[in-house]
């Protein structure tokens, strides 16, 4: 809530006052400054912007942050080094086991694109700490050969993305690190729904599916599955439908009991939603489902009651989604 980043961002604001008083913390009620909510575009709330060198053009936005602890680091970022230069494997053991996740980036030299992709991603995602390193030894005991970032969780390497010459947006990349704060697969509830529109990804796939019915474990053991090719492009959510309090999730995606289990995939831009073709929730279906949507081939899935058989008897027709081009237009 708007109140709860409030106070974490005060938080912050305590903080840095001791460790870097040149930084200044502000807020504004835009409700009664509305020439300010115009000149820098306020449209949602709590909006952080950050003002660099005294300046009142080009402020960075700070999205997604909301720990005080997190904004520290992202202001830190922003005004110093945004990763640690690792020279030593006992300096990269201490940076990956003091955290549950930690991001290494593992280079042939200090001076190349991937290494200011890697750096620029370091200063969007402030929830992990990021070390980088071109020492041989710290590569050799990783057994890393070439330029590529290494993501550890609980102390161990989870994840290995190949830097191509900086050929990788810092978009992409941030998206694919900030997954990893998520499960493979994410139960969709109060709590996790916040984190999941959090996390930039903007296609995200559903499964709806009863938890205690005799076949989910074989249909969730396909979905985490079929889960990791897509990780950073397309976001795995699990819906259970026995949930009462998933009642608006249902309305919205029109999914009834007797559709379960049923996969969508939802573009969050476009407000644009997609229906697996096949009924199975096969790893081959989900992957084939999810191919199709990436290379845009998939076809949009207008939710549509059937067309009732008396549509056409009365002066006044009836239209439902699936006549409605076809009569109208």
């Amino acid at each position: 809530s708007s109140q709860n980043l409030s106070e974490e961002f005060a938080e912050a604001a305590r903080q840095l006052k001791k460790e870097a008083p040149r930084i200044q913390f502000g807020k504004i009620d835009v409700t009664h400054q509305h020439d300010l909510r115009k000149e820098f575009n306020i449209q949602a709330f709590p909006t952080v912007k950050f003002f660099v060198n005294g300046s009142r053009e080009d402020p960075i936005d700070c999205k997604g942050v909301r720990k005080a602890s997190a904004f520290i680091t992202w202001v830190k970022r922003r005004t110093g080094p945004s990763t640690v230069l690792i020279n030593s494997t006992d300096q990269a053991e201490a940076i990956i086991k003091a955290d549950d996740l930690a991001v290494i980036g593992f280079f042939r030299e200090l001076h190349d694109d991937s290494v200011e992709v890697f750096c620029e991603t370091a200063r969007d995602v402030p929830e992990m700490p990021f070390g980088m390193t071109a020492s041989e030894d710290v590569c050799a005991n990783y057994g890393v050969q070439r330029n590529s970032l290494i993501v550890f969780k609980k102390g161990k390497p989870v994840h290995n993305e190949v830097l191509e010459d900086g050929r990788q947006s810092k978009l992409s990349l941030t998206r694919l690190i900030k997954t990893f704060t998520l499960d493979l697969v994410t139960e969709y509830n109060i709590e996790t729904s916040v984190k999941i529109f959090d996390v930039p990804v903007e296609n995200h796939i559903l499964l709806f599916t009863p938890m205690n019915s005799e076949t989910f474990n074989e249909i969730y053991e396909n979905y985490q599955s079929a889960a990791a090719e897509f990780r950073g492009k397309i976001l795995f959510v699990l819906v259970d439908t026995n949930e009462a309090r998933n009642g608006r999730i249902f309305e919205y995606f029109r999914i009834r009991d007797i559709d379960v289990p049923a996969v969508r995939i939802l573009n969050l831009s476009s407000d644009a939603r997609y229906k697996m073709p096949a009924d199975e929730v096969t790893v081959e279906n989900l992957k084939e489902f999810c191919h199709s949507y990436l290379n845009g081939k998939a076809k949009q899935h207008l939710s549509s009651e059937e067309i009732p058989q008396d549509w056409d008897k009365m002066p006044v027709k009836v239209l439902v989604g699936k006549n409605f081009n076809s009569i109208i237009f």
